[in-house]
């Protein structure tokens, strides 16, 4: 179980090599949702050994390994697929298409669609102010944020400004298990950083007993992630190339 805000149970699925799915249940309505389910089985199990009934999907963009479980989730639960409205051509099984500013509901929890767009052109997160989390795909990582595939480091120092300004408090759910790779890259790009120091001493220790370091949090990733710390989309930008081929 990973912390989840007043009312919210967030459950981590750990599936295929390194993503993370997003199991959501609300207290005050027995609703649950999940978040870039990349294959349905280990889902369905685990929603059912805990007696809830998915009624949702949310995905954040269009890659496989976020959408691959969503006809089978939605065949066998008649689940609802909210998904970006940029990519609804790539997201056929989609029923509701998420902009900038719209509105999702999981039973008494609102949450908000913030379109953060360069990972992929149209990918999205969803904010949950009241239960103090945000859910950001391949965005913004443990210490790193997406490689650019489909957008500019333009676009994603605007992702970065965004996310950063969320409170401090913000519990961050990526899709992925990449803190120590990124922090490994952190330090070269931040040597005299003790706060990235001190985290990798941490995440090394985590990881060496097997145990996940997601999620985080926006205070943490302010301190500490080297993208969200770039001063200018210049920076980032070279710094997401030096890190795209650091072998460290």
């Amino acid at each position: 179980m990973a912390p989840g805000g007043p009312g919210l149970q967030v459950v981590r699925i750990p599936v295929l090599s390194d993503n993370y799915i997003w199991l959501l249940h609300d207290d005050a309505t027995g609703e649950t949702a999940v978040v870039d389910p990349a294959v349905a089985e280990p889902v369905l199990a685990e929603a059912a050994r805990r007696g809830w009934a998915i009624g949702q999907i949310w995905n954040t963009h269009w890659h496989a390994d976020h959408i691959g479980g969503n006809d089978a989730i939605k065949a066998a639960t008649g689940a609802t697929v909210s998904a970006p409205a940029a990519e609804a051509a790539k997201i056929p099984s989609f029923d509701v298409a998420l902009k900038e500013g719209d509105s999702v509901r999981l039973g008494a929890i609102e949450g908000r669609v913030m379109e953060v767009p360069a990972h992929t052109a149209g990918h999205i997160a969803i904010h949950l102010p009241d239960a103090q989390a945000v859910f950001v795909g391949d965005t913004l990582f443990a210490m790193g944020c997406g490689r650019l595939f489909e957008g500019t480091a333009e676009q994603m120092f605007d992702n970065m400004a965004r996310l950063s300004a969320l409170p401090g408090e913000t519990a961050v759910y990526c899709a992925h298990e990449y803190t120590q790779s990124n922090g490994r890259y952190a330090l070269a790009a931040e040597p005299d950083n003790a706060a990235i120091q001190a985290r990798m001493a941490a995440v090394d220790d985590a990881r060496a007993r097997g145990e996940p370091t997601v999620p985080t949090t926006i205070a943490l990733e302010r301190a500490t992630n080297p993208f969200m710390r770039a001063g200018s989309a210049g920076e980032l930008a070279r710094r997401r190339a030096a890190k795209d081929v650091f072998k460290g």
